[in-house]
């Protein structure tokens, strides 16, 4: 037997202990180098115990054991090669396990840096900074984004990582004014990655699903300073969409269409477009056989427009009208399920058809469907990658057993489509329907044996969604 004094601090106190312990040899080195394998971890001021934690839907329940919370570039690679397995957390937007971790999640919110690149034209922000934040920051700047999700709560890092796309027939998806990324890999190295200068490399690393390393940074393309307006119409006739689809969705900046699948009919149509010195005083009475709004609307029938943007053609600042949501509001419905299915937008009006015969087992559960349209991309996992697109999604009531029942008729009607579903959201495909839509997967699966070969940063998601048969 061997008595020795294990001297340790308390962190948060400031304190110094002194304990003896008397233990056999095998015991003592066994205690011992647990407990300073351990240490690595308590030195890490920002980690903290996981309290059960919700996304923020309240739909996904995260795993983690830990949660790591850093404030400087230099505390996350501390964090990332002190620990074997983590996930990067952003704003909790996803719907589905794409974030979680059964050991440790690392919350890039202290990371919340902007800055202008007035003569590049570009913003540089760190991981934890959201839409929100950045639009009224960068327009009185002089400078604005292409596109916004209809969600302005949601971060820029989740956002570009999970191809989340805003909408417009000429507008590629949020991932596209990605110009620029800096990330930590597991081994705790820098790497700065740029659409200039790494080709494939930086192709494949946008849009990462969070499993190439920590982004810390990310570059974007803006532009100058633009106003917009926002008019709705209802009741638009499906019948309409089989020959003027395209047409309607190129009638402004950014076309969306809310349906609940009865009555075939479309129930509004949102139009975004940019102020010009020319528009008419008043918007036209009808569109398509649609007539303008008398009152401001909510998408969702029954719930209060007041967390809406602006509507009935008043102008404002671009980040005030691309969203469908206030920033300063609960948005949407709140507790909710989403998926969503993009497929070619030549092919749209067909795909809403086959959807379409599913209404009676559709709409008991849903809030509503949105449709948006979103131009093509080389970004190898973007859900827009190759192909001009047409996004079919849905926003669930919380009721995940029925929603789990009709996914999968859904997702049938949709695969001779070739749908691909949004990386973040709820979707029953099997892996290799997933995997097959991607023809630079194999391209991606090899960044990964690069940048991080022992899995440091894959979970049970990107297992299966990447790599199960």
């Amino acid at each position: 037997m061997i008595a020795n004094r294990l001297h340790f601090r308390d962190c948060e106190a400031g304190n110094t202990a002194v304990v003896e312990i008397t233990m056999n040899k095998r015991d003592f080195l066994k205690t011992t180098g647990a407990f300073f394998a351990s240490s690595l971890v308590g030195d890490l001021a920002f980690a903290q115990r996981a309290e059960p934690r919700t996304n923020w839907a309240g739909n996904y329940t995260f795993h983690a054991k830990e949660l790591l919370e850093p404030r400087t570039v230099e505390e996350v690679q501390r964090a990332v090669t002190s620990h074997v397995k983590l996930r990067a957390l952003g704003s909790r937007h996803s719907f589905n396990g794409i974030a979680d971790s059964f050991e440790t999640q690392i919350s890039l919110k202290a990371l919340d840096t902007m800055t202008v690149d007035k003569a590049a034209q570009t913003v540089t922000v760190g991981a934890g900074v959201t839409y929100g934040k950045l639009s009224p920051w960068l327009d009185a700047q002089g400078f604005a984004l292409h596109n916004l999700a209809s969600l302005p709560h949601i971060s820029v890092m989740g956002a570009c990582a999970t191809g989340t796309h805003g909408s417009g027939p000429r507008n590629g998806n949020l991932s596209t004014a990605v110009v620029g990324l800096e990330m930590v890999t597991a081994d705790g190295k820098l790497v700065t990655l740029s659409r200039e200068k790494d080709g494939d490399q930086f192709l494949g690393a946008v849009v990462n699903l969070g499993a190439l390393g920590v982004v810390t940074k990310v570059t974007l393309r803006v532009e100058p300073t633009f106003q917009m307006q926002q008019v709705v119409y209802e009741n638009l006739s499906m019948d309409q969409l089989e020959h003027n689809l395209d047409a309607i969705f190129a009638s402004g900046y950014s076309t969306s269409l809310f349906t609940d699948w009865q009555h075939h009919r479309v129930s509004q149509v949102w139009i975004k477009s940019r102020v010009h010195s020319n528009d008419p005083a008043t918007p036209p009475a009808e569109f398509y056989g649609a007539t303008v709004q008398k009152v401001k609307l909510h998408p969702l029938a029954g719930h209060n427009p007041e967390s809406c943007t602006e509507q009935q053609g008043i102008p404002g600042p671009w980040y005030e009208r691309m969203p469908h949501f206030k920033m300063n509001f609960t948005p949407s419905s709140g507790q909710e399920i989403q998926s969503e299915f993009f497929v070619p937008r030549a092919q749209g009006y067909k795909a809403i058809l086959a959807v379409e015969e599913l209404r009676d087992r559709i709409t008991p559960h849903l809030f509503i469907t949105e449709l948006r349209t979103i131009a093509a991309d080389d970004l190898w996992l973007s859900e827009a990658h190759g192909r001009d697109s047409m996004a079919i999604h849905f926003t669930w009531k919380p009721e995940a057993d029925a929603v789990n029942e009709v996914l999968p008729l859904i997702e049938a009607k949709l695969s001779p489509f070739d749908a691909r579903p949004h990386w973040g959201k709820v979707f029953t495909m099997a892996p290799r329907k997933v995997q097959a839509q991607y023809p630079q997967l194999p391209a991606f699966r090899a960044m990964l044996q690069q940048y991080d070969p022992q899995g440091k940063f894959r979970n049970a998601y990107v297992e299966r969604n990447l790599f199960s048969a």
